[in-house]
């Protein structure tokens, strides 16, 4: 078991990406600080397996893009099963935006979700790595940290802190034996919605813009994610995994994987 007795701190633990980590990482020996904004209720099963395996899991609910509430969880965590070895910053929201018509509300939900969390739990474990010259933070990003949405401009910006912010901690906190690296995840099911604009045809026929033309999952992105989180990625730090099958390669949609029908 390559995370046997690691603490493992995941954000957005509800989200589909969240419940295939647990799964994962619990079958590897983990055990958990999961941030449920649903208290547990949307991840019954995923404690339930936890529970099977004698994996242990503090469920939490925090707004993590305030300092004091990080602070909180982690206090309560230390006192109940111990500090962090592994921080996975899942946090990921898209609020439709437009540079031209995008109000400070809606600019500053996301950054605050997305991007300001992220920085309060890298300087919060980062801390408690730093006590143990060990550790590993992942963020899991998008490809929108490099290419526009043409739907939402500030998950884009917010994607893109999350890059500049892995390299920055990555030189820092690399110093103590801790590593901070990104996986950029391209097309899941649902993004032709999620990302639905009036301006960009990225989305349209995007399973057949994947090379292989089959969209990634859950599973895959927990597969990344645990690699990162384990010492077999021992020399991958300040890096950017694009998790995308050949998405951002595509050219010529005359030369897609397309069904003949």
């Amino acid at each position: 078991m390559r995370l046997q007795q690691k603490i493992v701190f995941v954000t957005d633990a509800d989200s589909p990406t969240g419940s295939a980590m647990i799964r994962r990482f619990a079958d590897e020996g983990a055990h958990f600080i999961l941030n449920s904004l649903s208290d547990g209720s949307a991840i019954a099963s995923e404690l339930a397996y936890c529970e099977s395996v004698q994996a242990k899991a503090m469920v939490v609910t925090a707004d993590l893009w305030r300092g004091s509430e990080v602070a909180s969880v982690l206090a309560e965590a230390e006192r109940k099963i111990g500090t962090v070895d592994v921080l996975i910053h899942n946090n990921n929201k898209v609020l439709p935006a437009s540079v031209e018509a995008c109000d400070e509300d809606t600019f500053t939900n996301v950054m605050n979700y997305n991007a300001k969390s992220a920085f309060l739990c890298t300087q919060a474990v980062g801390k408690q790595m730093y006590a143990k010259q060990s550790g590993k933070i992942v963020y899991i990003s998008s490809i929108h940290a490099e290419k526009p949405t043409g739907s939402s401009f500030v998950y884009s910006v917010s994607r893109s802190s999350l890059k500049m912010l892995a390299r920055e901690a990555a030189l820092e906190l690399g110093r103590y034996n801790i590593n901070v690296n990104t996986i950029e995840v391209g097309p899941v099911a649902g993004d032709n919605e999620t990302f639905k604009s009036g301006l960009s045809t990225l989305y349209e026929d995007y399973t057949y813009k994947v090379p292989r033309a089959e969209l990634g999952t859950p599973d895959d992105i927990a597969n990344c994610a645990l690699f990162l989180a384990t010492d077999e990625s021992r020399f991958i730090n300040g890096a950017d995994i694009r998790l995308d099958g050949g998405f951002v390669l595509h050219y010529m949609n005359h030369k897609m994987k397309k069904p003949s029908s």
